[in-house]
């Protein structure tokens, strides 16, 4: 009896502390702020030629079905990384075009674990750290083509984003725009929405055709 309490109160912990260091890697990336990265790579639609942190080319994919978990691994193989070194480092490698969810890391590594290809390792504080086992090697090393194949898609997608990344200070100008917006005194008249509709729409054609 009291080995299954305290089973269970292990597996209650562990589950407690991978759920402080989702929370912790949702706000430490601005989950939410730009777009959203699915479960398999997908892109939302951030502001910026298409672009967000968490978005990418006009809703186009660049990790296809199985990618992450090979990305993943890849990654491991490198180094132990906790769950969040993993989001930072593919975000890196997306040069910020694209960070996955916390919501598609972490069952991906549960899976890679029980598949034998990931072990926990203990590590400083409550996150736990995974390493590559000598199975997730020889996966790794029998799928070697399409590891670089991501890469390369990787590579093609963050050259693309450099190009057409919104500079700050227009984010920060789109940013006041909606302020004044928001903040406008005065009742909306039909003749005060039509002069702002007609400002806005002048500005944003003037900015298209720049």
């Amino acid at each position: 009896m009291y080995g299954t309490c305290h089973s269970g109160g292990h597996r209650r912990g562990m589950m407690r502390a991978a759920w402080r260091e989702m929370v912790e890697a949702r706000i430490a990336t601005g989950r939410g702020s730009r777009g959203r990265g699915d479960s398999e790579g997908g892109f939302g639609g951030g502001f910026g030629g298409g672009f967000g942190r968490f978005g990418g080319p006009r809703g186009g994919r660049v990790l296809g079905h199985g990618d992450l978990r090979l990305l993943l691994l890849a990654l491991i193989g490198e180094k132990p990384r906790h769950g969040y070194d993993l989001i930072r480092a593919i975000e890196e490698k997306f040069a910020g075009a694209y960070a996955p969810s916390p919501g598609a890391v972490y069952p991906t590594l549960t899976m890679l674990e029980e598949q034998d290809y990931i072990r926990a390792e203990a590590s400083e504080g409550a996150k736990k750290q995974f390493a590559i086992t000598p199975e997730g090697r020889a996966f790794l090393k029998g799928n070697e083509a399409a590891v670089q194949g991501i890469l390369s898609r990787i590579e093609v997608t963050a050259a693309a984003y450099a190009r057409h990344e919104t500079p700050d200070s227009v984010r920060e100008a789109v940013k006041t725009l909606k302020q004044a917006v928001v903040m406008r005194r005065g009742p909306w008249t039909a003749e005060e929405q039509a002069r702002v509709q007609g400002l806005i729409e002048k500005a944003a054609k003037d900015i298209a055709g720049g």
